[in-house]
Formats: structure tokens, sequence, C-alpha cells
């Protein structure tokens, strides 16, 4: 086995042959290919270059090198042009610090049933005098750069579920087009992780409108991949099994905690009360995120603004099919 497919159990690499194209026969010439285009943009900065940078771009493109390449060539340009959001890019900057300690983003322990991990966010919790738009998006960057260092992760992807519950008008007010565009390029455009669904619940009439805000800077595959559930746990456990979901939405696990991604970043001395500052150290965060991290002591009630149970198992105000369906 090629020493960049270390770590990979049996399962994901037959996995990344079907879905993403990758061979492991021809994987270091798939890289060096889209390494000798690098020349071709000399306008732009790439800061790393290596096998396994290079490596998750490939997986997050399917093998299609110019893809790659057009993807890699956009991470690194998404930077330069946004040198205020990167200039302190670790944990210990206060407001990725603030926003982590505040839950954005959650990531939960238990991936789903695909191998997927499940990112939450609670749009309510969004304190708009403590956390500015453009720090949580930092965080979930930074939440990001430390996940895709996993090389199931690259293959396997992620979930997103957005609670919009109790998110008032006046919080959606003050999502900008201007903000959203930022956070599409960052996210869509210019990092190689793969989204296998978005998830809204609980959703507003207002977020239907933001949608059509959005729209035009989406993607035809991403916005496929959409789903607006409403206060419908049914539509959402179709797509996503309960025993991978916290009792906010229906799930079997506990309620989740908002600490415990905070805590696999911040260290092990974080706690709640206590200001705590550690330059983020990706060593550090790799031993510590296969660790349990649900020590039962430390476990707390979630912040979510949705009681469990509060969403229901009813056919009201839901579909599984795209936001496209608005249309």
């Amino acid at each position: 086995m090629s020493l960049l497919h270390a770590g990979l159990s049996p399962e994901t690499t037959e996995k990344a042959r079907l879905e993403l194209n990758e061979n492991p026969d021809t994987l270091h010439q798939d890289i060096q290919q889209v390494r000798d285009m690098i020349v071709t943009r000399p306008d732009i900065g790439f800061l790393r270059t290596d096998d396994d940078f290079i490596l998750r771009f490939l997986r997050a493109r399917k093998f299609d090198q110019a893809e790659t390449f057009r993807l890699l060539a956009q991470y690194f340009q998404f930077r330069q042009q946004n040198l205020d959001m990167f200039q302190s890019f670790k944990v210990d900057d206060p407001g990725i610090k603030r926003a982590l300690m505040d839950g954005f983003p959650g990531v939960l322990e238990t991936p789903d049933q695909h191998g997927r991990k499940i990112l939450i966010l609670f749009a309510s919790n969004w304190d708009q005098s403590r956390n500015s738009f453009t720090d949580i998006l930092r965080a979930i960057l930074l939440s990001l750069e430390v996940l895709i260092e996993n090389p199931e992760l690259q293959i396997n992807g992620f979930i997103l579920i957005i609670d919009w519950s109790n998110f008032s008008f006046k919080q959606a007010s003050k999502l900008t087009p201007n903000i959203l565009k930022l956070a599409i390029e960052g996210l869509q455009d210019s990092f190689p992780a793969r989204f296998g669904g978005i998830h809204f619940v609980n959703q507003p009439w207002y977020i239907h409108a933001m949608y059509t805000i959005i729209k035009p800077f989406l993607k035809d595959k991403t916005r496929k991949r959409i789903f607006l559930h409403g206060n419908n746990l049914n539509s959402l456990h179709q797509l996503i099994q309960p025993e991978c979901l916290p009792s906010e939405f229906g799930g079997t696990l506990p309620p989740y905690d908002m600490g415990i991604w905070a805590r696999t970043l911040l260290g092990p001395d974080y706690n709640d009360e206590t200001e705590y500052t550690l330059t983020y150290d990706a060593l550090h965060v790799r031993e510590n995120c296969g660790g349990g991290g649900g020590d039962k002591e430390m476990m707390k009630r979630s912040q979510s603004a949705v009681e469990p149970g509060t969403l229901r198992h009813t056919d009201r105000e839901t579909s599984t099919q795209p936001l496209l369906a608005l249309d």
C-alpha cells in the first residue's frame, strides 16, 4: 500500500477507487501532473505543494486534474484576496476563539452512516455584539482545515446541518449579499472538502428569501445538495440516521455539548469559565480529534435554541427535495 494510503480502511480505499477514480498505481503521477501546472499561475503564491496536500484537492475533484488545479489555485487566491481573514488564522486569535466557544461550528464525534463528519450550526446562537460573521466563517474554515487532515474525511466528506430556530429577522438582516458571497467563495469554490448535504431545519420564510440572494452564486451540484426540512424529523432521518444525531434533532445520541469541539482545539485545560489560549498546533489537534472528548463530567446541556422533541414527526412544512423546489 502507498504511504499516501496509510491509515485508510480497506472499505474507504475501495470507496475512493469507485467514487473518486483514485488509482494507487498512478497516484504519484496524478499529483505531479497537478504540481506541474503551478508554473501557469505565477500570480499566485502556492505556499504548500507537498503530496499529501495536493492529494486532498484531487479527491475533492474526483481526480480530474484540470479541475483539481483550478481548486488549488482558488484556494490560495482566496487567501491572497482576503489577507485580513488569514493574518491570525489560529485558535488563539480572539475572534476565532470566541466563535468556537459559542459553538461555531459544532462538530459531532459520531459520523453519519456513510462515514461523513457532521457539522452543526445553531443560527440563533449568533450574538452579533460578540461575533462578526467573518470570525464565524474563519472558525469554520479553521475547523475544516483541521478535519481535512484526516484522509478518511477527504474521501467520505462532510454533512452540514443548520438549525434556524428562533433566528430573528433582525439577525437575518445582517446576512448581506457581500458576506454571503464571501462564505460561498470560501467554502464552495476554494476549499477541498466534499459536502454530501446541507440540511436546513426550522427555517423561517426570510431564509427562503435569503436563498434567492445566494442562488446565483451556487453551483448546480451544490443546489441539489441543499435540503429543506422545516420542523419535520422524518425527512431528516431519511437522509441521516437517528443513531448519528443528538437529541435536538430527534436522534438517539445525548444532547450536543457545545464545548466539545472548542476543547479539542484549545486543549485539555480549556473550560467554559476560564480563557485559555493555545497557538494552533496540528499535531496536538490530530492527537485529540480521535480521542473521547465526551467525558460525562464535562458534558453540558446544549445551547441550542431548540429543546429535544421540539422538531416534530410530521409531514408539514417539509421537503426532502432540494431548495430548487422553491422555484
